[in-house]
């Protein structure tokens, strides 16, 4: 007999249901294997059975992964770091799913040597091997307390990425506002993305960087020191184009992603072989005029 007792009858009610289900297969011919007693206690006939133990752990792992450890995480928010507004706590915890789930390597870093699931599960067998009967509060309580340590990690690491994403989106937002309402020095530049950056103008003819230094607002520069790109950022807002091409074969990378946060609907992506086939037309197309009026 496996008997789990636990202090909330919500909590007992979701884990027997959950069980239930993963149980049908055994409950077809045996009704008696599960029992829900005083709305506290779930209580399996195993009889020895090893199939019908491991369906239990794997379904009280489940239960925890699913439904409990969401509630923890916001309960860590909350408690430890005070954050109330359930907004931002969704916010936090999608981060935290997604390094979790193996989404974030970059974040991943921070929590090397960590890893919840394959703790619980570890935790889970120790306490079945010890304990048939047992308090689910119990088990949080003092078994869950690694782990409550190493989830308190996870929620550290994602609240510094949600400040820094804070951040980011502030400092988007500033710079669109110096865009509005800016003048085009030029209408269309195109930018290429190749072993450096370097920017063309509408046919496509080189601007040297000095050129470009020259045309930067320096109120910018002074207004935003540390964030704004100087050789990039800085003079696509000093011009600001009506129509910006960037061309890259690798559009995921950061300075990709705030160019298009930052004037959006004016940028166009393209590659860097349809970059030089443009330029090969203008080049030829050039060639052709000068034969025509030498």
């Amino acid at each position: 007999m496996i008997e789990i007792i636990f202090q909330s009858s919500t909590d007992a009610r979701n884990f027997h249901e959950h069980l239930s289900e993963q149980l049908q297969s055994f409950c077809q011919s045996d009704n008696n294997i599960l029992h829900f007693e005083d709305q506290h206690i779930v209580r399996v006939s195993a009889e020895n059975s090893g199939n019908i133990l491991n369906t239990v752990k794997t379904a009280f792992f489940q239960f925890i992964v699913n439904q409990k450890q969401d509630d923890w995480f916001k309960r860590i928010l909350m408690e430890h770091y005070y954050y109330e507004d359930e907004g931002e706590q969704q916010q936090i915890l999608e981060i935290i799913h997604s390094i979790l789930e193996g989404n974030r390597e970059d974040l991943a870093a921070f929590v090397s040597g960590l890893d919840v699931k394959e703790n619980l599960k570890s935790a889970i067998d120790q306490l079945f091997q010890d304990h048939i009967s047992f308090s689910f509060d119990s088990f949080v309580k003092f078994r869950m307390r690694p782990l409550m340590n190493e989830m308190t990690k996870y929620v550290e690491v994602s609240i510094d990425e949600y400040k820094m994403e804070q951040e980011y989106q502030m400092f988007i937002h500033t710079l669109r506002d110096f865009l509005s309402g800016r003048q085009p020095k030029i209408d269309t530049i195109h930018v290429l993305m190749d072993e450096g950056v370097y920017f063309y103008d509408e046919q496509l003819r080189e601007i040297k960087r000095g050129e470009l230094l020259r045309m930067i607002d320096r109120k910018l520069l002074s207004n935003h020191p540390v964030y704004v790109d100087s050789g990039t950022i800085a003079p696509l807002l000093s011009i600001a184009p009506s129509a910006i091409y960037l061309y890259s074969d690798d559009f995921d990378q950061p300075l990709v992603r705030t160019i298009r946060n930052i004037f959006e609907e004016r940028l166009q992506l393209s590659s860097l072989t349809a970059f030089y086939h443009d330029r090969n037309t203008h080049s030829y197309a050039d060639d052709e005029k000068c034969k025509r009026y030498p």
